[in-house]
């Protein structure tokens, strides 16, 4: 008796440590969606923050991409430091490190203070992400039920983008543009003590060291590389305030590549590329990134800079863009049964670049249903559906040793190419609409940077179709 009364208490201290499933993914999901909010919920204080700390066109862009570069260069270390020292302390440790950051940004008193801070958001967010799409899939069994919880992660981070303009168009008017930073901190401590309580650990670790060199070698290239971009509507593509950044970008790429084929623990084992699945789909999302990224950076700017809605205003103009790109990710398993991964991704980009070309053909005196609402649900319900499928394939090739490494990459793919991308659209939007800034001028720069990502889109789709992993199916 003594003996069944002990095996029943050791049961039920069990199962009250391994917490539901459900309980997992929601943590990880609340993760992701901090970390993916914070790259979009800016955009709509811009205006805000450049008479709050006299910021010009150059800074507000960098207010974005000091987060997104940061947070793409230093998330293969991100995702292989869960490997080896654990996913639920990688976690704990980058949401720690974010939820500071936006303390100090929120507090910032000049231009620098708010960049510096935006930078060690990012790099808290690069510890941080990777963990959570390992967290997922190792919590849920291979197979449809996992299909549906990548499903569910890829809908939360989709929606984390796209309710920034939302959430932040609520704060600026209701407060001030501080409190898009400042909302992380009560958030950030709620998930922390959450993820403290019920996550449990997971490693693979093997002794092997960070490849810190590596990680360094990527950001700096990849920083250097969008300066050189932006300096390029001031100073023109032949000047050597382009030129040498642009190229010095490009050669610290090179070297990290260099020292990856000869590191003996590298960040980014570059076998792992051989892998078809892996390859095809980090490129793909790299395509899809650098074309969709810009979408919320421009349309809050179109809508406060030329249509003249408030920051509020500006917001809920984009909420049914935000709730189609939940849509899109919650519709991708079930097209995936039915016509598998790489033909739902392919049509996916296809939506999408179907309502980017729309939005170009926007004017100074658009009407909400025609200029911002039909072309913003286009443009989000086919990210959402693209999205999943892409990041299903990249991680289903992959060794349990290498997942938290698989979940780094592709999440890096996305936001390097959406931080470049950003570069590169708002230097051709900025020399397109010259100095006169008129509603006019700005609308005609705006719309040849969608007609840019509708050109990017329509190449990623083409690549979709002849690269990525012909599987039919997704198994239940």
């Amino acid at each position: 008796m003594a003996h069944m009364l002990e095996t029943t208490d050791t049961a039920r201290r069990s199962a009250r440590a391994t917490p539901p499933m459900w309980l997992v993914v929601g943590l990880a999901c609340a993760g992701q969606f901090l970390v993916v909010l914070d790259i979009s919920v800016v955009n709509v204080a811009l205006p805000s923050m450049r008479g709050g700390l006299a910021l010009g066109e150059q800074g507000l862009q960098w207010v974005v991409n000091a987060y997104a570069i940061a947070f793409a260069g230093f998330m293969l270390l991100g995702g292989r430091a869960g490997d080896l020292y654990g996913r639920k302390r990688m976690f704990l440790v980058g949401l720690g490190l974010f939820t500071l950051a936006s303390l100090a940004g929120g507090l910032a008193q000049d231009g620098w203070q708010l960049l510096l801070a935006r930078a060690v958001q990012g790099l808290g967010a690069a510890v941080l992400a990777p963990s959570t799409l390992t967290i997922v899939t190792s919590a849920v069994p291979e197979g449809a039920a996992r299909a549906r919880a990548i499903a569910t992660w890829t809908a939360v981070g989709a929606g984390g983008g796209a309710a920034g303009g939302f959430v932040g168009g609520v704060l600026v008017d209701a407060l001030s543009w501080r409190w898009v930073l400042l909302i992380n901190v009560p958030v950030g401590a709620l998930v922390l003590a959450g993820a403290a309580r019920w996550l449990t650990e997971s490693r693979t670790g093997d002794g092997r060291r960070l490849d810190l060199p590596g990680a360094l070698l990527v950001t700096a290239g990849l920083a250097t590389l969008a300066y050189g971009i932006s300096q390029t509507e001031a100073e023109g593509w032949t000047a050597a305030a382009t030129l040498v950044p642009l190229c010095a970008g490009l050669v610290l790429l090179a070297l990290f590549l260099l020292a990856e084929a000869r590191a003996k623990a590298p960040l980014m084992p570059l076998g792992l590329l051989r892998l078809r699945s892996v390859a095809s789909a980090n490129v793909a999302m790299l395509i899809s990134g650098s074309a969709m990224f810009c979408m919320w950076f421009f349309m809050t700017l179109y809508a406060q800079n030329v249509l003249g809605y408030t920051p509020l205003e500006a917001g809920l103009a984009l909420v049914p863009s935000s709730l189609a790109v939940i849509i899109g990710s919650k519709l991708a398993p079930r097209l995936m049964r039915t016509a598998g991964p790489r033909t739902v991704a392919v049509l996916g980009t296809l939506i999408a670049a179907t309502g980017f070309g729309w939005q170009s053909t926007m004017t100074a005196d658009g009407a909400y249903l025609t200029a911002i609402m039909f072309p913003g649900i286009l443009m989000m319900l086919g990210a959402g559906i693209a999205a999943t499928p892409l990041a299903s394939l990249a991680t289903s090739g992959a060794a349990p040793e290498e997942a938290g490494l698989v979940s780094g990459l592709i999440n890096t793919s996305r936001t390097m190419g959406g931080s470049l991308g950003l570069a590169i659209m708002s230097t051709i939007a900025a020399a397109h609409t010259g100095p006169t800034r008129t509603p006019h001028s700005l609308t005609e720069g705006y719309a040849l940077a969608f007609r840019t990502s509708t050109a990017l889109l329509a190449a990623g789709a083409v690549v979709m179709w002849l690269w990525l992993p012909r599987r039919t199916t997704v198994q239940d």
